[in-house]
């Protein structure tokens, strides 16, 4: 029987990307989107794929989905969240920005785990993989803005404390910590504003050169539901392709 994730964010960005690869292996697929913001549509699903509202700024929301999900799914990917660019869409009060980037990158993924996990308990099996970033997650990279990666921080602490309580459990918990990746929110949080020449510029100064593709990025969180990923239980993956050994590479 084919088994069935749960991925937050799923309309664009990386997780879109992991939409299409775990589609593409077998799995059944169960994704959400931000309801009344036109560029996180869900738009064209196939047979396996199903969408569902969410706005993790809001505990109802949260707790309707829940409620909405036909079944606990085998997997959840807490890939949803807002950057210090795409956070402005919520308030143009830059203490309201913090405080959203706060509740929505950390706090609504606390609440939404919470929903979930007692199911994965009853059932001891599972896996939930949180999507932190290199900075906050693994380092500090000068020049962002300070609630963005304290929200970060917070959301890789969640995965180091839940993989804690369940090290003797059949779930098994993973956070992954992307660099500089191809998405629309690094396009709006770094890239955008700088002229050509400044952003071949950035890039070039990153690690190998160029940015990390969403795919491998979606590449990475699949082979984390595989048995041979076990043993990195409780890990706080540095996938930054350097930027976490090397933050000063990245320079706005």
């Amino acid at each position: 029987m084919a088994r069935t994730v749960l991925i937050t964010g799923g309309s664009s960005g990386i997780g879109a990307a992991m939409v299409r690869k775990f589609s593409s292996e077998g799995f059944t697929v169960w994704f959400t989107y931000l309801s009344g913001i036109e560029s996180d549509s869900p738009g064209s699903t196939d047979a396996n794929s199903r969408a569902f509202p969410l706005d993790l700024n809001d505990r109802a929301s949260i707790e309707s989905l829940a409620k909405a999900l036909p079944y606990i799914p085998d997997i959840v990917i807490h890939n949803a969240g807002v950057g210090s660019a795409t956070v402005k869409r919520v308030s143009d009060e830059a203490h309201l920005q913090d405080e959203a980037l706060i509740k929505i990158n950390a706090i609504g993924t606390l609440w939404l785990n919470e929903l979930l996990l007692p199911h994965f308990k009853e059932r001891n099996s599972g896996t939930i993989i949180f999507l932190s970033s290199v900075g906050g997650g693994i380092t500090q990279v000068p020049g962002f803005r300070y609630a963005d990666g304290m929200s970060k921080a917070a959301i890789a602490f969640l995965g180091r404390i839940l993989a804690a309580d369940l090290a003797q459990s059949g779930i098994n918990v993973f956070t992954i910590c992307p660099g500089a990746t191809s998405t629309p929110m690094f396009e709006a949080s770094t890239l955008a504003g700088l002229d050509s020449l400044s952003r071949e510029k950035l890039i070039a100064a990153l690690p190998k050169g160029r940015m990390i593709e969403a795919e491998e990025i979606a590449a990475l969180a699949h082979f984390l539901t595989t048995d041979a990923a076990k043993p990195l239980h409780g890990a706080v993956l540095d996938a930054s392709m350097g930027l976490g050994v090397n933050p000063g590479l990245l320079q706005k």
